[in-house]
């Protein structure tokens, strides 16, 4: 009999059954599931086994959290379902096809925003700031800004026009750059490439619409002229250019003699693909975004705004969950590149704000559901920061009428921040801190329109949710514990009482910089949905033991992370950078093996930081208590830099 062999049957059956399994791998933590039917997953049902954490969908794979030992729930589910366990690659591979054609579109366009949207977070607050120091007259009878009485205000307005310009009006290098990391061709091209849309010799794109026809320069080939029009700012032109240069180099790597390719293929993929930006592909786009924007501003502007805005509030939230929410980000920088301003952005804050408040509500109505609360308040503090996914997938959509209650909300804040003029100067800010992103002329309107989505979807959630959850949703008041019937029969009488526990003293892993775990990017740690913990921003390249342990599991094909157990059974999880499985070991050298024994302080891993961040990863280092064993007092020191074996990192009592 299996450990896991009662959970093993009911995930199965829970699941839909052998045949709604289309494919099923695993990483450090999580179960991987493609099903054929995502509708047979009875959510419910499968969180309340007592080896599952939690579950959640991400781009078309069904996700089953399970912890350190994963790799052996994983064996005997594979065992008695009678399935072929394969590869992480192949998963998503057959994931995408569960998605129509538009999807697989708008998964493409997310991919290709995601690792550029830190850049716009970062642009966004700094235009804000800037927004605050040179463009709002506070001073004397409101006739003078900060900057215009303060020679260092002055200069730091000016300063910060050096950031604000290098991410947006430079933006097309960090798209075609993007592109040749997500498909995976050589990414210096991309950024050339990008550098050849935006470079100083060119008529700088947002110049164009003032400069006669006759006074842009051209290069002039004798037979053609090629106007010399820079694209800065321009998105849709960029994506275009960007996958023509993969297309290019993948052509001629596949034709090319590997013996000459390192000189061939950049020079015929790169050449080729300039020359076709500033003749064909770049002009199209151009037209294209201009056309996207131009629509899209008539909406806004017409005299069925606020019915538009209406809708837009109303169904964004089901957007994100498609994922065609990335289509914005396109159109918002379009609309700030041709008009100076968005009034589409303040619309996607307030929706995350509303679903931010829904969520608030649920954790007023389950305050004394211990587990709901670990989901609760970590995705009410993402919404209401920008990052709306955890609270959609883990709170709002399960229960459904909170979903309903925030798109009403957000539905009321669109359309008096449409009704009102509400404009942002640029995007990237969401949530609350959405207002540093708006022309302050506006910022009474939208704190009217942000009142409006904070307090219509609380309300509703509230009284909605007093009538419709059931006690066993309101009051749990703590998770139910991971035991198989078989340990259960053979565990002694007498357990050691939670005080008996001797104090353990986790060293650090690493040297690095100590961080909170709610700064982890990725949600089923930040959330604790895995246990409580830290994390480490990485100064050195090699993870050391923190106490004396035996390895109870580490990923041979992928090397990025493993399990410890204290001799008291206390359970440890290291796991390296966020989403490092992708990279199926390149950079990564174990130096243990599952059941070794170690001391404090013996390596157990050693990582390439360059190689993780040509990956597109971050390199934040994950330390979590997995299993306390009994310790219900742990102390976690973060905020510190660290130095491994010396600095305590943990304590538990």
């Amino acid at each position: 009999m299996g450990k896991y062999q009662q959970d093993v049957q009911t995930l199965l059956e829970k699941i839909g059954g052998k045949t709604n399994i289309q494919a099923v791998s695993h990483c450090m933590t999580r179960m991987r599931f493609v099903l054929v039917d995502p509708q047979k997953a009875d959510e419910k049902e499968i969180e309340k086994i007592p080896s599952v954490k939690g579950t959640f969908t991400q781009a078309g794979q069904y996700q089953v959290i399970i912890g350190n030992d994963v790799a052996n729930f994983y064996q005997e589910f594979t065992k008695y379902a009678g399935i072929e366990g394969v590869s992480k690659d192949a998963v998503k591979s057959a994931a995408k096809t569960n998605q129509n054609p538009l999807q697989r579109i708008m998964g493409a366009l997310g991919e290709i925003f995601a690792p550029i949207i830190p850049a716009l977070i970062c642009g966004g607050l700094v235009l804000g700031f800037r927004n605050i120091i040179g463009e709002v007259d506070l001073l004397n009878g409101r006739t003078q800004s900060l900057a215009d009485v303060s020679q260092f205000w002055a200069g730091m307005y000016s300063f910060l026009w050096l950031i604000g310009e290098a991410i947006f009006h430079f933006l097309p290098v960090g798209i075609t750059w993007s592109i040749t990391k997500k498909m995976g061709t050589t990414q210096i091209l991309g950024i050339v490439l990008g550098l050849t849309l935006i470079s100083p010799q060119l008529l700088n794109g947002f110049s164009v619409a003032t400069t006669p026809v006759n006074e842009i320069p051209v290069w002039d080939f004798g037979f053609a002229q090629v106007q010399m029009i820079g694209y800065q700012g321009q998105v849709v032109a960029a994506i275009m250019a960007g996958f023509v240069l993969v297309y290019l180099e993948k052509f001629f790597k596949k034709i090319c003699p590997e013996v000459v390719s390192m000189v061939v293929v950049p020079f015929c993929a790169l050449v080729p693909a300039v020359l076709i930006a500033h003749t064909v592909v770049g002009p199209i786009g151009w037209k294209i975004g201009d056309f996207i924007a131009n629509i899209v501003n008539m909406g806004l502007a017409s005299n069925f705004k606020l019915v538009f805005a209406a809708l837009f509030g109303l169904f964004y939230a089901p957007i994100v969950m498609t994922g065609l929410h990335h289509m914005t980000n396109a159109i918002d920088s379009q609309l700030v590149n041709t008009y100076g301003g968005t009034n589409l952005w303040p619309m996607i804050a307030l929706s995350n704000i509303a679903q931010g408040s829904a969520v608030l509500a649920m954790s007023f109505l389950q305050k004394r559901n211990e587990r709901a609360q670990q989901v609760n308040i970590p995705a009410c503090i993402s919404c209401y920061l920008g990052v709306t996914e955890p609270a959609l997938f883990g709170v709002n959509l399960k229960y459904g009428f909170p979903l309903v209650c925030g798109m009403i909300g957000s539905a009321c804040g669109a359309v008096i921040s449409i009704g009102t003029g509400v404009t942002a100067i640029s995007i990237g800010v969401g949530g609350l801190p959405g207002i540093l992103s708006i022309f302050p002329e506006y910022w009474l309107n939208f704190l009217l329109a942000m009142a409006a989505a904070i307090i219509v979807p609380f309300v509703l959630t509230y009284i909605v949710g007093s009538r419709k959850l059931s006690r066993e949703d309101r009051v749990m008041e703590s998770a139910p514990t991971v035991a198989s019937t078989a340990e259960t029969a053979a565990a002694p009488a007498a357990v050691k009482t939670p005080d008996s526990r001797a104090c353990i003293t986790l060293k650090a892993i690493c040297d690095g910089h100590a961080l909170p775990l709610s700064e982890v990017s990725d949600d089923v740690f930040s959330q604790g949905i895995m246990g409580e913990g830290m994390a480490f921003e990485p100064t050195s390249d090699t993870i050391y033991a923190p106490a004396d342990a035996t390895v109870s599991a580490v990923m041979e094909d992928s090397r990025h992370a493993c399990g410890l157990t204290l001799a008291d059974g206390t359970q440890l999880l290291i796991h390296i950078g966020v989403d490092t499985v992708d990279m199926k070991g390149d950079g990564f050298t174990l130096f243990v093996h599952e059941g070794d024994t170690v001391k404090a302080g013996d390596k157990l891993i050693t990582f390439s930081p360059n190689k993780i961040a040509a990956a597109g990863h971050p390199k934040t280092t994950v330390f979590i208590v997995t299993e306390p064993a009994g310790h219900t007092n742990m102390t976690f020191h973060t905020g510190i830099d660290a130095k491994h074996g010396e600095t305590v990192a943990a304590e538990l009592a």
